[in-house]
């Protein structure tokens, strides 16, 4: 059963995935009434609320956005930075909102960005302790190997409240400043919804892989 649940949740990913690409190219092809690129909605969010200091940047590739908390930077991809679509200012105000988060001190983001450098290095070890531990059967290296993923899980857990935090800042805001219409809502809450809906997948096949590695060493443990 635990496979099969597994299995299913890959499958969730795969479709996550093919759907978040589908949905953007989709409202791709919808300009604003409003006219306006992913830059220019960009930098009015930023502008209103009071990150003037940071720079956008075009970046190339496609959904490669994001906004850098180390150097203060938010980077857009070239179709969302150039372009007037629904699809573009939904990302490109989504990537905003994680810089105001940064501003605020969003309490999820600041413990998300507390635990980088333990998630980092626990992922890079966690898959050579479960091996090395199932396979000599030392099930001491491999109870340390579910501890190590539980870092990576909780990492993902905590990015849930903060993509969709981040969302709905974008909704507000582009509704309220004029960015869309009401009724180019639906269109910014398919591309949003589309994009966070990877993220849940991916938690949840991580929670259930940690799930099958604690049923597996406490077996073999009794």
């Amino acid at each position: 059963m635990m496979i099969i649940l597994i299995i299913l949740a890959f499958g969730l990913t795969i479709w996550a995935q093919f759907k978040v690409k589908g949905t953007f190219k989709k409202w791709s092809t919808v300009a604003t009434s409003s006219g306006l690129t992913g830059y220019q909605a960009a930098r009015r969010m930023l502008d209103s609320n009071g990150l003037q200091h940071i720079p956008i940047e075009p970046v190339a590739g496609s959904l490669t956005d994001h906004y850098d908390p180390i150097n203060r930077v938010v980077r857009l991809s070239e179709p969302v930075y150039y372009e007037t679509s629904i699809s573009a200012i939904a990302v490109a105000c989504h990537e905003i909102g994680h810089a105001i988060q940064h501003k605020e001190s969003y309490p999820f983001l600041v413990a998300r960005h507390k635990i980088f450098p333990i998630v980092n290095f626990a992922s890079g070890v966690a898959p050579f302790l479960l091996i090395a531990g199932f396979l000599f059967q030392m099930m001491g290296l491999a109870q340390l190997g579910v501890v190590f993923f539980a870092c990576t899980v909780l990492f993902q857990v905590i990015t849930l409240p903060v993509e969709f935090n981040a969302s709905n800042r974008a909704r507000d805001v582009m509704i309220s400043e004029g960015f869309i219409r009401s009724d180019e809502e639906k269109g910014v809450a398919k591309v949003l919804n589309s994009a966070a809906l990877t993220y849940v997948a991916a938690a949840l096949l991580s929670l259930l892989e940690l799930i099958r590695y604690v049923l597996i060493v406490t077996q073999n443990r009794e």
